[in-house]
């Protein structure tokens, strides 16, 4: 059997085709630049991460991109409001772009240290208003979308897949439409294509209809279609969008080409606190920032990759320092491996570990709807074996060895972005650790050959106290990270 991925769209699980043999063009809705980033975040993006890392592992070659909304996005999902960015700049006494572009910085820097690779193409809203008039005009011509006063919007009695997505018929939308009656929409369930830029509102653009502003749900539709083609194979994004947003992309998109819009739509669930959603209107969110400097980016990466990513995720300092501790186990078990192949000869003992087994496991547990709970489980039960053959009194052959760290390197590292020195290593405090921890080792070394046994013992308690652990074994001394609390 082949990858399998659960598909919103017909609430199965399908068997995965790209529409163009051996490519996969994805696109998944990336943050609203108004604040730091979070854990609800990175939930998703580390979860996407992993879907994109497997189709590269499987050997695809995947077009990745992620936009990034900077205008557009209103304080009220169903057209009214203010401008998140307005709103926040207002707040800050700074120009909105310069709110965009210093929380653009913030969250790349956060997703770097999460590890999380870069999508190959990252548009933004406000660089692709062309686009979006261009399909807020067609709309208009097909008899799919009508102007009022400034303000363009979609009628949603006019296309009749209207709610495919979330299941909603088009008469429980407009019953359950979250605001007051607005006089210039034929139904209450339209939503804007385009708004009318009130007097005093900064981010402004000249179109057909007047100065205004795209509708939230329209740039995700101009610029994946863009870069992605009229119709693509993935796209992605949080549950809490697949209504409306995803439901109006579909619609705005499909109605302008008359074609399928997306092949496969992956949802990832969120994350909740005491089973509440994790959120800033909620004011129970804890920022990426933040949770840096209690834990480390490679823990927090860990603890995201225990749920599925279609399951919530519920967070506690406890559950966090659990995942750390599982983490370092398998860590501690690649590093020990490491150690002793660099004094492993070239020949010698296989080391018994069967490979073949636990790449069948892992390949499987991906190839079902990307279940990084279940492969990293394979890999806790390879690592159970490596240590168990490492600790046999057999000499195993370097190359055996080194067969064991290319799977480490494959499904750990390039797969799971897990591998230890790699997740979260991109600062140069963590890129510095193995060459100072190599450093101390061999001063404590020279200082035990002069038996200055004293300096010894402190560089050893020093260690301990912030949590490395050195451990003096018959062919030399390596170390670990103990487990954190």
């Amino acid at each position: 059997m082949g990858l399998s991925v659960y598909n919103t769209l017909s609430r199965t699980l399908e068997e995965f085709h790209p529409l163009e043999e051996g490519t996969v063009r994805m696109y998944v809705c990336g943050p609203t630049v108004y604040g730091h980033s979070h854990l609800g975040h990175a939930k998703s993006y580390v979860s996407f991460d992993v879907i994109v890392r497997w189709l590269r592992v499987l050997g695809y070659r995947v077009l990745y991109v992620q936009n990034i909304t900077d205008v557009g996005h209103l304080t009220d999902d169903a057209d009214e409001g203010e401008d998140k960015l307005i709103k926040q700049s207002r707040t800050d006494r700074v120009h909105p772009m310069q709110v965009a572009e210093m929380y653009t910085r913030s969250y790349f820097e956060d997703m770097d240290r999460l590890n999380v690779l870069r999508p190959d193409i990252v548009p933004r809203a406000t660089g692709h208003v062309t686009e979006q008039i261009a399909l807020v005009e067609k709309l208009i011509a097909l008899h799919l979308a009508y102007a009022v006063n400034g303000s363009v919007y979609f009628d949603v009695n006019a296309f009749a897949g209207y709610g495919k997505l979330s299941r909603r018929a088009t008469d429980e939308l407009t019953a359950g439409a979250r605001v007051d009656v607005n006089a210039e929409k034929r139904n209450p369930a339209d939503f804007a294509v385009w708004k009318k830029a009130e007097p005093g509102h900064i981010m402004r653009w000249p179109s057909p209809w007047g100065e205004g502003f795209p509708g939230w749900h329209l740039e995700c539709s101009a610029m994946s279609m863009k870069y992605l083609g009229e119709s693509f194979d993935i796209h992605g994004g949080g549950l809490e969008n697949q209504f409306p947003h995803h439901e109006c992309e579909i619609a705005q998109s499909e109605g302008a080409t008359g074609k399928p819009f997306v092949k496969y739509w992956l949802h990832n669930n969120m994350v909740t606190v005491d089973g509440r959603k994790m959120g800033k209107s909620l004011g129970n969110f804890i920022t990426l920032k933040d949770a840096f400097t209690r834990w480390t980016p490679a823990m927090v990466r860990f603890f995201i990759l225990q749920s599925h990513y279609r399951s919530t995720l519920d967070f506690s300092a406890e559950a966090v320092g659990g995942a750390g501790k599982g983490l370092e186990k398998l860590h501690n078990a690649i590093r020990s491996l490491r150690d002793r192949i660099t004094t492993a000869p070239a020949t010698g003992e296989p080391s018994g570990v069967d490979l073949p087994r636990f790449e069948g496991s892992f390949r499987a547990a991906m190839d079902e709807d990307f279940n990084a709970p279940q492969a990293i489980g394979v890999l806790f039960d390879l690592s159970r074996e490596v240590n168990t053959a490492l600790a046999k009194p057999v000499t195993i052959s370097k190359a055996a060895l080194e067969e064991i760290e290319a799977f480490y390197v494959k499904y750990a590292g390039d797969a799971l972005g897990i591998m230890p020195d790699a997740a979260g290593a991109r600062g140069q405090e963590e890129s510095l650790e193995p060459g100072l921890m190599d450093l101390l080792i061999s001063l404590r070394a020279d200082l035990r050959k002069e038996k200055l046994w004293a300096l010894s013992d402190r560089i050893r308690d020093g260690l301990v106290a912030i949590g490395v652990v050195l451990e003096d074994k018959k062919e030399g001394t390596s170390w670990k990270r103990a487990p954190r609390t």
